[in-house]
C-alpha cells in the first residue's frame, strides 16, 4: 500500500464517503477539508513524538505490537463498525489521540471544525475513528519497506515523507497554517511541536 492511497487516492475516497454517509456530512469539499486536516495534525504530532531515538522506538513498538496495517484487511467493516480488530489497541483511536495531541485535542477539533465548517462533535468523532487508521497507514508502509532498509532511519522518513504529502494539501495549510499556527509566526512546526509535548508513546503504547 502506498502513503499516497491513503492521503489522496482510492483509501481517502472510501473514508470520507463512509465518514459523509454516516455522519450526514453531505458536502465532499468540508469533509475533505476535515480529513486533510486530521491527518496533517496527527502525522506532523507523531512525527513530533519521532524525532527522537526514545520516541521513535515506542512508536516501533506500538506499530509492530498494534498497528501493523491489518486494519486495512477490512477497512469498511472497520468504518461501519461491522468488523472490529481481536486487538482492542488497534483501534483504541481515543487513546491514540490523548496521547498524540494530550491537552491540546479541543484546540486541535476546534481549529479544524471552524476551518471546514464542520460541527466540534462530528470532527471528534472522526478523529477517533481516523487515529488508528493513520498508526496502520504507517505501520503496514513499515512492513513493507522494512526488506528494502538497512539500518535505523527508515521509519522516521516514511512519517516525514506522509508529512510532507498531506502538508502539501490546499486544505491542509488552510487548516495548520492559519489556524494552528498559534504565534503567529507563519510556521506551524513550533506549534504542532507544543501540542504534542507532553506526548509519551511510552505510556500508551509501552509493552
Amino acid at each position: 500500500m502506498d502513503i499516497t492511497d491513503l492521503l489522496q487516492g482510492p483509501m481517502k475516497n472510501i473514508i470520507m464517503s463512509q465518514l459523509g454517509n454516516q455522519l450526514g456530512l453531505g458536502n465532499d469539499q468540508k469533509t475533505n477539508a476535515a480529513v486533510d486536516g486530521i491527518f496533517g495534525t496527527l502525522l506532523n504530532g507523531i512525527m513530533k513524538n519521532a524525532s527522537t531515538p526514545e520516541g521513535q522506538q515506542s512508536l516501533e513498538n506500538a506499530l509492530t505490537n498494534d498497528h501493523n496495517g491489518s486494519i486495512f484487511d477490512d477497512l469498511t467493516g472497520f468504518l461501519t463498525g461491522s468488523n472490529k480488530p481481536a486487538n482492542p489497541a488497534t483501534s483504541n483511536g481515543a487513546g491514540i489521540l490523548k496521547h498524540i495531541l494530550g491537552d491540546q485535542q479541543e484546540s486541535a477539533v476546534q481549529s479544524i471544525s471552524k476551518a471546514s465548517g464542520i460541527d466540534t462533535g462530528k470532527i471528534m468523532t472522526m478523529m477517533v475513528t481516523l487515529a488508528p487508521i493513520v498508526l496502520g497507514m504507517l505501520g503496514k508502509a513499515k512492513t513493507q519497506a522494512a526488506p528494502q532498509q538497512s539500518g535505523g532511519g527508515g521509519l522516521f522518513d516514511i512519517i516525514k515523507g506522509a508529512t510532507q504529502t498531506v502538508n502539501s494539501q490546499s486544505s491542509t495549510q488552510s487548516i495548520l497554517n492559519t489556524l494552528l499556527d498559534k504565534d503567529g509566526d507563519g510556521s506551524i512546526v513550533d506549534d504542532i511541536a507544543s501540542m504534542a509535548s507532553k506526548s509519551i508513546f511510552g505510556k500508551l503504547f509501552g509493552k
